[in-house]
């Protein structure tokens, strides 16, 4: 019955994926969904918005997976960065890897493990074998046939660690040709420096000049210290929305809307005409902004970017301790100026180890409140369990069907719901550590995803009992190999469903962007809400790459346990690279670039799934009585490390930082660029706070007038 519910559930997420497709298919050429299905379209004049009925925008098409697939990784790389090509890069050593795995899995393993005598070989009744009949455990204990299972794993090893081998190699190339084809960017010649001493009589501007222009007297070129505007920050975004609303008001005419009572919601306060109301608001608000904005100048935090005349320099300057003191003059790589996360910059030293700490205890505490969904789900993956809980239910969840879909579809659909809010609220933990790039956060973030899904999703779901008991397992190392090896086989039907519930659909639902599209459904129609700008949004690399690599697990644990879930695997790693080629291109656009830094999480993630695969072999090879297979499995995670210390050496120093080979070769190859002396002026305010160039909007709410400063102002 357990497979038969699982197919249910392969059939159920079949119909919702190809139902998601011509949804997508009809919706992406319906007038109006421009902006929710092809962002990046709109913002580039590639595609408009046409409100006149066509009847040809509702007949489905799928031109788009032609266009999606026809462009090269040139192309790509020329319109998304190098950071969207490690993306799809994550896609393509995936789908290798697990084309081999399932030649191996299915053509190999799946038949020696069905040939057991666990169950008889009768293939006549198939829907309603038991899973296990195709996994390891249906093997004899002590049988021969488990030397295929112990070669596969030595075998799928080394192909793993060839591919892994391959990819860093060839990341890294396109990371020192994209440096070289690139024009030059700030920060590569910029540093940030912090703990600036202070001096009597002296703001740090001009310590700062002093102190660079005395041991960098032909090197440095400029700098900017950054002031305290979180206040001024806040004004601005009130004035933002109020103008947004002035344009809104204006645009529609209407005496309902624009005469409104002036309190909460429109429901309380006396009745006023808004326009003038809003007018009125907004001229006080930039008063205030404009007042805000002198005091800012003086109020100068003890941090700078400091930028120099080549690139070689600023990495010079970087590696090297500035001072007597090393608590002071902290100097590190500046993030890109539209990279730059300010909020942190005016926190202290000990309000930033207090946010970490923070930050560590609320992440163990979101871990262990995730287990209460987990115990949820283990429940309806047994009927007996929910019978007891909900025995007026008895009746219905006896009637094979439903309880097919309950025990096959729902639990993984359930644990995917409470798994969507994680992503996010991990990204605003990793906001408030004192990161000050968003590509930091986000990378941070990623970490702790990725991380908050192994143990939630995988372990938490294979190990039964209690949290403590989940812990105390990893307490006595030598029993962990035994007690994954009894646990790991028996999830086997859960996480191919979760495979198709979470990878399938979920994959199907981006490309159709669901939420997406009743957000900004509501938003206009409800809520009547305009923004005058548009946004294209950015590719969630802490959403994605953590589920990315969460399947890669999966597949690596169950290659030789389970293989029947490696063509479901494959399915999902074909389904995406073919979306997510259609989102970069059409759907999403970078906010920042990392040059690849992305990669070293993947690499490490999938070291960790072959250790643990090893891992579980060991405890497997002990468990079926073949001691020798068990003994000589031992050397393979060690194997692995070497390997993995070996590849750390060998490559993580290029995604650090540049050699001196390729900064001074690229600071040659400019030295005669006419261009370079116009970079290098605009290097002197390419840091500038941009609370500091807010725009005025009072006095011609449809126009955008001079900014409240000038740089010139600024700069005295």
């Amino acid at each position: 019955m357990i497979l038969s519910a699982l197919l249910t559930s392969v059939g159920i997420n079949l119909g919702l994926c190809f139902l998601f497709f011509t949804l997508y298919s009809i919706l992406r050429k319906q007038p109006g969904n421009a902006e929710v299905y092809a962002p990046r379209l709109v913002s580039e004049g590639k595609s408009q918005q046409s409100r006149d009925f066509n009847l040809e925008r509702f007949l489905p098409s799928a031109g788009w997976v032609t266009r999606a697939w026809q462009p090269s990784e040139a192309e790509l790389l020329s319109t998304s960065g190098l950071d969207a090509v490690v993306f799809m890069r994550i896609f393509i050593f995936s789908a290798r890897v697990f084309t081999f795995a399932v030649i191996v899995g299915v053509f190999i393993l799946l038949p020696i493990n069905y040939m057991g005598k666990q169950l008889s070989p009768d293939i006549s009744d198939l829907p309603n074998k038991s899973l296990e009949s195709f996994t390891i455990s249906n093997v004899d204990d002590g049988s021969n046939r488990l030397w295929i299972h112990f070669s596969a794993v030595y075998i799928f090893t080394a192909v793993v660690c060839y591919l892994l081998y391959f990819e860093y190699d060839y990341i890294s190339s396109k990371r020192v040709s994209y440096f070289y084809s690139s024009k030059p960017h700030p920060h590569q010649f910029t540093i940030l420096v912090r703990s600036i001493p202070a001096s009597s009589g002296r703001s740090y501007s001009e310590t700062v000049e002093s102190f660079f222009s005395e041991y960098y007297p032909t090197a440095y070129l400029s700098h900017w210290v950054v002031r305290r505007a979180s206040k001024l920050q806040g004004l601005i975004k009130n004035s933002d929305r109020l103008y947004r609303r002035l344009v809104h008001l204006k645009s529609t005419n209407h005496d309902r809307e624009r005469f409104r009572r002036a309190g909460f919601m429109g429901l309380f306060g006396q009745r006023v005409d808004l326009l003038d109301h809003y007018e009125k608001k907004l001229e006080d608000i930039e008063d205030n902004v404009r007042a805000e904005q002198s005091s800012t100048l003086g109020k100068e935090v003890g941090a700078a970017f400091v930028s120099f005349r080549t690139r070689f320099a600023a990495a010079a300057a970087i590696h090297m301790q500035q001072g007597v003191n090393p608590t002071q003059w902290v100097s590190e790589p500046a993030p890109d100026p539209e990279d730059v996360y300010w909020p942190f910059f005016s926190a202290s030293f000990l309000k930033r180890w207090i946010s970490n700490l923070v930050v560590a205890v609320a992440c163990v505490l979101l871990t262990v409140l995730f287990l209460i969904p987990v115990l949820i789900v283990q429940g309806l993956t047994h009927l007996e369990q929910l019978e007891i809980w909900f025995p007026f239910l008895k009746g219905l969840l006896r009637i094979a069907f439903v309880s097919q879909v309950i025990t096959g579809y729902l639990p993984s659909l359930v644990l995917q719901l409470f798994l969507y809010v994680v992503p996010s609220i991990m990204f605003m933990f990793s906001s408030i550590q004192g990161y000050i790039a968003l590509s930091q956060i986000e990378k941070s973030a990623c970490i702790k995803v990725l991380w908050f899904t192994i143990w939630n999703i995988f372990f938490a779901n294979v190990l039964s009992g209690s949290a403590l008991y989940r812990v105390e397992i990893f307490l006595e190392p030598k029993k962990i190999p035994a007690v994954l090896a009894v646990a790991v086989p028996g999830q086997a039907s859960f996480f191919i469903a979760y495979v198709v519930t979470s990878g399938w659909t979920s994959t199907s639902s981006e490309l159709f962007r669901l939420s997406t599209f009743l957000f900004n459904f509501i938003k206009r129609n409800i809520c009547r809400k305009f923004d005058d700008e548009f946004e294209v949004p950015s590719v969630p690399y802490h959403s994605e790459i953590p589920r990315i690599l969460l399947f890669g697990l999966l597949g690596t644990t169950y290659f030789f346990l389970a293989p029947l879930i490696l063509p479901f695997l494959l399915v999902y790693y074909c389904l995406g690279y073919l979306i997510y080629r259609n989102q970069l291109l059409n759907v999403y656009a970078p906010k920042y670039e990392t040059g690849g830094k992305f990669w070293p999480i993947v690499h490490d993630s999938m070291i960790f799934s072959l250790i643990l695969m090893h891992v579980i072999a060991i405890g497997i090879f002990g468990l079926k009585k073949l001691p020798l297979a068990s003994s000589l499995t031992v050397p393979l995670p060690i194997l692995t490390l070497v390997f993995n210390s070996y590849c750390g050496r060998r490559f993580l120093p290029m995604f650090k930082s540049y050699s001196v080979e390729s900064l001074l070769k690229k600071d040659r190859e400019e030295q005669n660029d006419p261009t370079m002396a116009s970079f290098h002026d605009r290097l002197a305010t390419a840091y500038q706070d941009p609370a500091l160039l807010h725009v005025g909007y009072s006095g011609n709410s449809a126009s955008i007038s001079a900014p409240l400063l000038s740089t010139a102002e600024v700069d005295a």
